[in-house]
């Protein structure tokens, strides 16, 4: 839980774990995506009524070929972290892994997620290089002004060295900041009894079929107008 001004709220740090989930998301891939989905669906309307012949029905065909995958990419990645899982939602399927089952994660040129003896990508928590070149003039600004943030600067080289959760880190990106604060809500819950299982995977369905069943008729109408 945070205060008004979005800091942490000391004294319910317990109380957040135990009953609310950590949920992140990337703000601009929903901002494009719900930008993307406005757009096509301008030109699809506009095709649909305006369009003669075989044009409305290739547009509505279209529809879910587009648009589908503008979701799962945009819109649907989302991580939520509480304290007997981790649930990563990626474009076509969803990652439920208890903490007994995580191994470990990592930001690299993206972000990691070990568990069940595989590996998965987290989508939700894109890494930028930009935000770490940023983060890193900001160490050493703060080395250099003689800040007490300077001696976090080791952190940039090792993004899995702990802080504090849910602490803000001008020395540190934002992917790295979210894959701190998941280490340490693993290590604080890795005896949980209610934290064992086994890694679970859904695949998205009806993402996936409807996109497929929409191809399929795009391809058909395509082919019977040439």
């Amino acid at each position: 839980m945070t205060d008004s001004d979005g800091r942490p709220d000391p004294g319910s740090a317990a109380s957040e774990l135990k009953y609310a989930d950590r949920v992140y998301r990337s703000v601009p891939g929903v901002i494009s995506g719900v930008l993307l989905l406005a757009v096509a669906g301008w030109l699809i309307i506009d095709a649909v009524l305006t369009g003669s012949g075989r044009t409305p029905w290739i547009a509505l065909a279209c529809a879910p070929v587009f648009g589908l995958p503008v979701i799962a990419y945009t819109l649907r990645p989302t991580v939520r972290a509480n304290d007997v899982r981790l649930l990563v939602r990626n474009p076509f399927r969803t990652v439920d892994a208890p903490w007994a089952s995580v191994e470990g994660l990592r930001a690299g040129y993206s972000v990691e997620l070990f568990a069940g003896g595989k590996k998965y990508q987290v989508w939700a928590v894109p890494v930028s290089l930009r935000a770490r070149k940023k983060a890193t003039r900001s160490a050493t600004r703060a080395a250099a002004a003689d800040d007490p943030k300077a001696s976090r600067g080791a952190d940039l080289v090792n993004p899995m060295r702990s802080v504090r959760a849910g602490q803000p880190d001008p020395t540190k990106a934002w992917s790295d900041q979210v894959v701190v604060t998941l280490l340490e809500i693993a290590e604080r819950n890795a005896g949980n009894p209610a934290a064992a299982g086994p890694v679970v995977v859904r695949w998205c369905w009806w993402l996936i079929a409807p996109t497929a069943v929409g191809l399929i008729a795009l391809i058909t109408l395509i082919v019977a107008t040439n």
